[in-house]
Protein backbone atom coordinates (compact mmCIF):
# COMPACT_ATOMS: atom_id res chain seq x y z
CA UNK A 1 0.00 0.00 0.00
CA UNK A 2 1.61 3.54 -1.19
CA UNK A 3 1.48 6.81 0.62
CA UNK A 4 1.94 10.42 0.45
CA UNK A 5 5.89 10.62 -1.30
CA UNK A 6 7.34 13.55 0.93
CA UNK A 7 6.51 16.89 0.32
CA UNK A 8 9.59 19.21 -0.03
CA UNK A 9 9.71 22.63 -0.48
CA UNK A 10 9.00 24.79 -3.15
CA UNK A 11 12.50 25.54 -5.07
CA UNK A 12 10.53 28.33 -7.18
CA UNK A 13 6.70 29.89 -7.10
CA UNK A 14 5.68 32.93 -8.39
CA UNK A 15 2.19 35.13 -9.81
CA UNK A 16 2.26 35.11 -13.34
CA UNK A 17 -0.01 37.54 -15.05
CA UNK A 18 -2.67 35.95 -17.02
CA UNK A 19 -4.67 39.25 -18.16
CA UNK A 20 -7.90 40.54 -16.80
CA UNK A 21 -6.40 41.67 -13.70
CA UNK A 22 -5.89 37.71 -12.80
CA UNK A 23 -2.72 36.63 -11.10
CA UNK A 24 -2.36 33.18 -10.75
CA UNK A 25 0.00 31.33 -7.83
CA UNK A 26 2.36 28.62 -8.97
CA UNK A 27 5.20 26.96 -7.54
CA UNK A 28 7.71 24.07 -8.10
CA UNK A 29 8.62 21.32 -6.10
CA UNK A 30 10.93 18.49 -6.94
CA UNK A 31 13.24 17.50 -9.18
CA UNK A 32 13.75 20.17 -11.52
CA UNK A 33 15.15 18.43 -13.99
CA UNK A 34 12.59 15.45 -13.51
CA UNK A 35 9.31 14.31 -15.56
CA UNK A 36 7.05 17.65 -15.28
CA UNK A 37 3.54 17.24 -13.94
CA UNK A 38 1.42 19.62 -13.40
CA UNK A 39 -1.73 18.86 -10.34
CA UNK A 40 -5.08 20.77 -10.74
CA UNK A 41 -7.29 20.98 -8.02
CA UNK A 42 -10.76 20.58 -7.66
CA UNK A 43 -13.75 22.91 -6.91
CA UNK A 44 -13.65 24.69 -8.70
CA UNK A 45 -12.14 27.00 -6.53
CA UNK A 46 -10.70 24.89 -3.51
CA UNK A 47 -6.76 26.23 -4.21
CA UNK A 48 -4.06 23.58 -4.11
CA UNK A 49 -2.61 22.31 -0.72
CA UNK A 50 0.70 21.22 -0.13
CA UNK A 51 0.06 17.13 0.59
CA UNK A 52 -0.93 17.37 -3.27
CA UNK A 53 2.53 17.48 -3.84
CA UNK A 54 3.14 13.72 -2.42
CA UNK A 55 1.26 12.42 -4.82
CA UNK A 56 4.64 12.43 -7.04
CA UNK A 57 7.78 11.06 -5.98
CA UNK A 58 9.74 14.78 -5.98
CA UNK A 59 13.43 12.68 -6.97
CA UNK A 60 11.71 12.09 -10.24
CA UNK A 61 8.83 14.56 -10.97
CA UNK A 62 9.09 18.24 -11.62
CA UNK A 63 5.87 19.07 -9.62
CA UNK A 64 3.99 21.97 -10.71
CA UNK A 65 0.92 23.37 -8.52
CA UNK A 66 -1.28 26.08 -9.38
CA UNK A 67 -4.26 27.82 -7.81
CA UNK A 68 -7.04 28.86 -9.96
CA UNK A 69 -8.50 31.77 -10.81
CA UNK A 70 -10.14 33.78 -8.04
CA UNK A 71 -9.01 31.25 -5.10
CA UNK A 72 -6.28 30.32 -2.51
CA UNK A 73 -3.00 32.41 -3.24
CA UNK A 74 -4.05 33.74 -6.81
CA UNK A 75 -5.82 37.32 -6.70
CA UNK A 76 -8.18 38.57 -6.83
CA UNK A 77 -10.10 36.91 -4.29
CA UNK A 78 -13.69 35.82 -5.80
CA UNK A 79 -15.30 35.68 -2.66
CA UNK A 80 -15.26 39.22 -1.78
CA UNK A 81 -18.71 41.55 -2.60
CA UNK A 82 -17.88 42.60 -6.07
CA UNK A 83 -15.30 40.58 -7.06
CA UNK A 84 -15.81 40.06 -11.35
CA UNK A 85 -16.18 36.81 -12.48
CA UNK A 86 -16.95 37.46 -15.95
CA UNK A 87 -13.66 36.40 -16.92
CA UNK A 88 -13.21 32.84 -14.89
CA UNK A 89 -14.51 30.76 -17.24
CA UNK A 90 -13.36 26.84 -18.16
CA UNK A 91 -11.55 28.07 -21.33
CA UNK A 92 -9.79 31.13 -19.61
CA UNK A 93 -8.75 28.36 -17.25
CA UNK A 94 -7.41 26.04 -20.02
CA UNK A 95 -5.46 29.12 -21.41
CA UNK A 96 -4.32 29.54 -17.46
CA UNK A 97 -2.50 26.01 -17.73
CA UNK A 98 -1.33 26.51 -21.01
CA UNK A 99 0.42 30.12 -20.36
CA UNK A 100 1.63 28.39 -17.12
CA UNK A 101 3.66 25.16 -19.16
CA UNK A 102 4.81 28.03 -21.45
CA UNK A 103 5.99 30.56 -18.52
CA UNK A 104 8.17 27.25 -16.93
CA UNK A 105 9.47 26.17 -20.79
CA UNK A 106 8.49 22.68 -20.26
CA UNK A 107 6.78 20.80 -23.44
CA UNK A 108 4.56 18.28 -22.19
CA UNK A 109 3.64 17.42 -19.03
CA UNK A 110 1.55 14.77 -17.16
CA UNK A 111 -1.53 16.18 -15.92
CA UNK A 112 -3.56 14.99 -12.80
CA UNK A 113 -6.67 16.00 -11.42
CA UNK A 114 -9.89 14.96 -9.19
CA UNK A 115 -13.63 16.32 -9.30
CA UNK A 116 -13.42 19.54 -10.94
CA UNK A 117 -9.74 19.37 -11.48
CA UNK A 118 -10.90 15.96 -13.54
CA UNK A 119 -13.20 18.34 -15.80
CA UNK A 120 -10.31 20.87 -16.50
CA UNK A 121 -7.75 18.19 -17.14
CA UNK A 122 -10.05 16.73 -19.99
CA UNK A 123 -11.11 20.61 -20.96
CA UNK A 124 -7.38 20.95 -21.74
CA UNK A 125 -5.82 17.64 -22.69
CA UNK A 126 -8.66 17.63 -25.39
CA UNK A 127 -7.74 21.46 -26.16
CA UNK A 128 -3.83 20.74 -26.00
CA UNK A 129 -3.36 16.71 -26.73
CA UNK A 130 0.20 17.48 -27.68
CA UNK A 131 1.23 19.18 -24.75
CA UNK A 132 -0.15 16.26 -22.46
CA UNK A 133 2.14 13.11 -21.60
CA UNK A 134 -0.35 11.07 -19.58
CA UNK A 135 -3.66 11.89 -17.75
CA UNK A 136 -4.49 10.79 -14.36
CA UNK A 137 -7.70 11.39 -12.96
CA UNK A 138 -9.75 11.12 -9.93
CA UNK A 139 -13.61 11.37 -9.38
CA UNK A 140 -14.31 12.21 -12.78
CA UNK A 141 -16.83 14.97 -12.93
CA UNK A 142 -17.80 16.56 -16.41
CA UNK A 143 -20.43 18.97 -15.70
CA UNK A 144 -23.35 17.28 -17.53
CA UNK A 145 -27.10 17.64 -16.51
CA UNK A 146 -27.72 14.51 -14.90
CA UNK A 147 -24.19 15.17 -12.88
CA UNK A 148 -25.34 18.53 -11.33
CA UNK A 149 -28.91 17.58 -10.81
CA UNK A 150 -27.85 14.41 -8.70
CA UNK A 151 -25.65 16.67 -6.33
CA UNK A 152 -28.03 19.67 -6.13
CA UNK A 153 -31.59 18.63 -7.11
CA UNK A 154 -32.33 16.17 -4.89
CA UNK A 155 -30.26 12.97 -6.17
CA UNK A 156 -27.46 13.23 -3.46
CA UNK A 157 -30.60 13.94 -0.82
CA UNK A 158 -31.46 10.27 -0.72
CA UNK A 159 -28.75 9.13 0.86
CA UNK A 160 -28.17 12.43 3.28
CA UNK A 161 -31.55 13.37 3.55
CA UNK A 162 -30.38 15.42 6.94
CA UNK A 163 -27.33 17.04 5.03
CA UNK A 164 -30.09 18.04 2.68
CA UNK A 165 -32.31 19.97 4.73
CA UNK A 166 -29.14 21.65 5.78
CA UNK A 167 -28.46 23.35 2.17
CA UNK A 168 -32.14 23.91 1.67
CA UNK A 169 -32.39 25.58 5.04
CA UNK A 170 -31.21 29.38 3.91
CA UNK A 171 -33.33 28.40 0.68
CA UNK A 172 -36.17 30.55 0.46
CA UNK A 173 -39.69 28.23 -0.21
CA UNK A 174 -40.23 29.98 -3.47
CA UNK A 175 -36.74 28.68 -4.96
CA UNK A 176 -36.37 25.31 -3.63
CA UNK A 177 -37.25 23.96 -7.34
CA UNK A 178 -33.84 25.31 -8.52
CA UNK A 179 -30.83 25.12 -5.52
CA UNK A 180 -28.34 25.23 -7.47
CA UNK A 181 -29.88 29.47 -8.95
CA UNK A 182 -31.04 29.97 -5.17
CA UNK A 183 -27.23 29.75 -4.05
CA UNK A 184 -26.22 31.36 -6.82
CA UNK A 185 -28.50 34.64 -6.20
CA UNK A 186 -27.73 34.34 -2.56
CA UNK A 187 -23.69 34.74 -3.15
CA UNK A 188 -24.49 37.76 -4.63
CA UNK A 189 -26.55 39.50 -2.11
CA UNK A 190 -25.67 43.24 -0.99
CA UNK A 191 -26.38 41.63 2.70
CA UNK A 192 -23.10 40.03 4.22
CA UNK A 193 -24.97 37.94 6.57
CA UNK A 194 -26.43 36.18 3.87
CA UNK A 195 -23.82 35.74 1.95
CA UNK A 196 -21.88 34.21 4.78
CA UNK A 197 -25.17 31.99 5.69
CA UNK A 198 -25.27 30.49 2.12
CA UNK A 199 -21.78 30.23 1.29
CA UNK A 200 -21.26 28.43 4.77
CA UNK A 201 -24.20 26.08 4.03
CA UNK A 202 -22.88 25.40 0.18
CA UNK A 203 -19.41 24.59 1.50
CA UNK A 204 -20.45 21.92 4.31
CA UNK A 205 -22.63 19.93 2.21
CA UNK A 206 -20.10 19.43 -0.33
CA UNK A 207 -17.44 18.11 2.62
CA UNK A 208 -20.00 16.25 4.14
CA UNK A 209 -20.38 13.79 1.31
CA UNK A 210 -16.66 13.86 0.08
CA UNK A 211 -15.30 10.54 2.49
CA UNK A 212 -16.95 6.80 2.45
CA UNK A 213 -16.89 7.62 6.32
CA UNK A 214 -17.40 11.16 7.74
CA UNK A 215 -15.10 13.76 8.26
CA UNK A 216 -16.18 16.23 10.45
CA UNK A 217 -13.01 18.15 10.78
CA UNK A 218 -12.82 18.81 7.17
CA UNK A 219 -16.58 19.66 6.81
CA UNK A 220 -15.57 22.70 9.75
CA UNK A 221 -12.29 23.49 7.50
CA UNK A 222 -15.01 23.88 4.47
CA UNK A 223 -17.00 25.84 6.58
CA UNK A 224 -14.78 28.63 7.84
CA UNK A 225 -16.14 31.70 5.97
CA UNK A 226 -13.29 32.87 4.46
CA UNK A 227 -12.63 29.95 2.46
CA UNK A 228 -16.61 29.32 1.94
CA UNK A 229 -16.81 32.81 0.60
CA UNK A 230 -14.68 32.37 -2.69
CA UNK A 231 -15.41 27.93 -3.22
CA UNK A 232 -19.21 28.13 -2.90
CA UNK A 233 -19.36 31.65 -5.52
CA UNK A 234 -16.94 30.21 -7.90
CA UNK A 235 -18.39 26.75 -7.85
CA UNK A 236 -22.01 28.43 -8.62
CA UNK A 237 -20.45 30.44 -10.90
CA UNK A 238 -19.40 27.68 -12.91
CA UNK A 239 -22.07 25.61 -12.48
CA UNK A 240 -25.36 27.51 -13.65
CA UNK A 241 -23.44 28.24 -16.58
CA UNK A 242 -22.90 24.60 -17.48
CA UNK A 243 -19.11 25.29 -17.39
CA UNK A 244 -19.17 26.48 -20.58
CA UNK A 245 -19.43 23.10 -21.94
CA UNK A 246 -21.77 21.67 -24.55
CA UNK A 247 -23.68 19.13 -22.41
CA UNK A 248 -21.70 15.92 -23.06
CA UNK A 249 -18.93 17.60 -24.11
CA UNK A 250 -15.99 16.28 -22.68
CA UNK A 251 -17.26 12.55 -23.46
CA UNK A 252 -17.96 13.28 -26.69
CA UNK A 253 -14.71 15.02 -27.52
CA UNK A 254 -12.82 12.03 -25.51
CA UNK A 255 -11.63 10.66 -29.02
CA UNK A 256 -9.08 13.14 -28.63
CA UNK A 257 -7.04 11.72 -26.31
CA UNK A 258 -6.72 8.32 -27.87
CA UNK A 259 -2.91 8.60 -27.96
CA UNK A 260 -2.63 9.66 -24.44
CA UNK A 261 -2.19 7.13 -22.03
CA UNK A 262 -4.18 7.51 -19.12
CA UNK A 263 -5.70 6.51 -15.73
CA UNK A 264 -8.57 7.13 -13.84
CA UNK A 265 -9.24 6.50 -10.50
CA UNK A 266 -12.57 6.14 -9.01
CA UNK A 267 -14.25 5.48 -5.53
CA UNK A 268 -16.79 2.98 -6.08
CA UNK A 269 -19.65 4.70 -3.29
CA UNK A 270 -18.35 8.06 -4.54
CA UNK A 271 -21.64 10.22 -3.78
CA UNK A 272 -20.63 13.84 -5.29
CA UNK A 273 -19.16 12.06 -8.70
CA UNK A 274 -20.92 8.56 -8.93
CA UNK A 275 -18.97 6.04 -11.36
CA UNK A 276 -21.32 6.32 -14.26
CA UNK A 277 -19.37 9.40 -15.72
CA UNK A 278 -16.07 7.46 -15.14
CA UNK A 279 -17.37 4.72 -16.84
CA UNK A 280 -18.54 6.68 -19.77
CA UNK A 281 -15.34 8.49 -20.08
CA UNK A 282 -13.64 5.20 -19.91
CA UNK A 283 -15.79 3.66 -22.77
CA UNK A 284 -15.18 6.45 -24.90
CA UNK A 285 -11.57 6.27 -24.13
CA UNK A 286 -10.31 2.63 -24.28
CA UNK A 287 -7.18 3.59 -23.76
CA UNK A 288 -6.98 4.56 -19.93
CA UNK A 289 -6.80 1.85 -17.59
CA UNK A 290 -9.81 2.50 -15.18
CA UNK A 291 -9.25 1.57 -11.31
CA UNK A 292 -12.92 1.37 -9.22
CA UNK A 293 -11.99 1.56 -5.80
CA UNK A 294 -14.12 -1.04 -3.80
CA UNK A 295 -14.11 0.78 -0.49
CA UNK A 296 -13.79 4.51 -1.48
CA UNK A 297 -15.80 7.95 -1.64
CA UNK A 298 -14.75 10.82 -3.29
CA UNK A 299 -11.48 11.84 -1.60
CA UNK A 300 -8.01 12.09 -3.22
CA UNK A 301 -6.72 10.55 0.42
CA UNK A 302 -8.67 7.85 1.13
CA UNK A 303 -5.79 4.69 1.19
CA UNK A 304 -7.62 2.73 -1.44
CA UNK A 305 -7.99 6.21 -4.00
CA UNK A 306 -4.53 7.12 -3.15
CA UNK A 307 -2.68 4.11 -3.23
CA UNK A 308 -3.94 3.81 -6.97
CA UNK A 309 -2.98 7.75 -7.78
CA UNK A 310 0.58 7.27 -6.54
CA UNK A 311 0.87 3.77 -8.52
CA UNK A 312 -0.34 5.34 -11.30
CA UNK A 313 2.29 8.18 -10.99
CA UNK A 314 4.84 5.86 -10.08
CA UNK A 315 4.57 3.96 -13.04
CA UNK A 316 4.50 6.84 -15.57
CA UNK A 317 7.80 8.15 -13.85
CA UNK A 318 9.06 5.06 -15.47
Amino acid sequence: MRSLHPQREPHASGHLDVGDGNLVFWEESGNPDGKPAVFLHGGPGAGSARAHRGLFDPDRYRIVLLDQRGCGRSTPDAGRLGADLSTNTTWHLVADVERIREHLGIESWLVCGGSWGSTLALAYAETHPERVSELVLRGVFTCRRSELDWMYGGGAANLFPERWAELLAPVPDSERDDVLRSYHRMLLDPDEKVRERAAVAWSRWEASLIGLLPRPELVEDFGDPAFAAAFARIETHYFVHGAWLDEGQLIAHAHRLHDIPGTIVQGRYDVITPPVTALDLAEAWPQADLRIIPDAGHAYDEPGILNALVEATDHYAR
